[in-house]
């Protein structure tokens, strides 16, 4: 029996819509990141892109546990030196709250180019709108 690999002009793609209220940020990328790799599809391939979209609504009401919300901080910079810029959870939960979710599940994502590609089929959104409702996005209920 030989072993199957998918192509990548084979693969179907589905859009599945994810509700973030009320969920831990950490169990909820995890679930998302292991749908964008494709691994909870039978035709899974570690060098082919075979994962879903993923839409997630409601960014704003995700959630921590313990004192996180305190404590978190995201930090970036710019290049230049002393250029290190540190924002709390809670800033960046009032200006950004997509951008907490984008950077829980790509940090869950492989670093190279297949990685990147993985994280383009992820579409977050702050509140319960989005738009697209054209690809027809399946609900699913995550663990968590």
């Amino acid at each position: 029996m030989k072993t199957y690999y998918a192509k990548p002009g084979e693969v179907e793609r589905e859009w599945l819509l994810v509700d973030a209220e009320d969920m831990v940020l950490g169990r909820l990328a995890t679930q998302v990141a292991q749908i964008l790799k494709g691994k909870t599809k039978p035709t899974y391939t570690p060098h082919v892109d075979v994962g879903d979209f993923v839409v997630v609504i409601n960014a704003d009401k995700v959630r921590l546990t313990g004192k996180k919300a305190d404590q978190k901080n995201y930090y970036s910079h710019s290049g230049y030196q002393g250029g290190l810029k540190e924002t709390s959870f809670k800033e960046m939960l009032a200006k950004h709250p997509e951008r907490i979710v984008e950077k829980a599940v790509k940090g869950m994502l492989p670093k190279n180019t297949l990685g990147r590609a993985m994280g383009m089929k992820l579409k977050v959104y702050a509140g319960s709108e989005h738009p697209h409702a054209a690809q027809n996005p399946r609900k699913i209920e995550l663990e968590g």
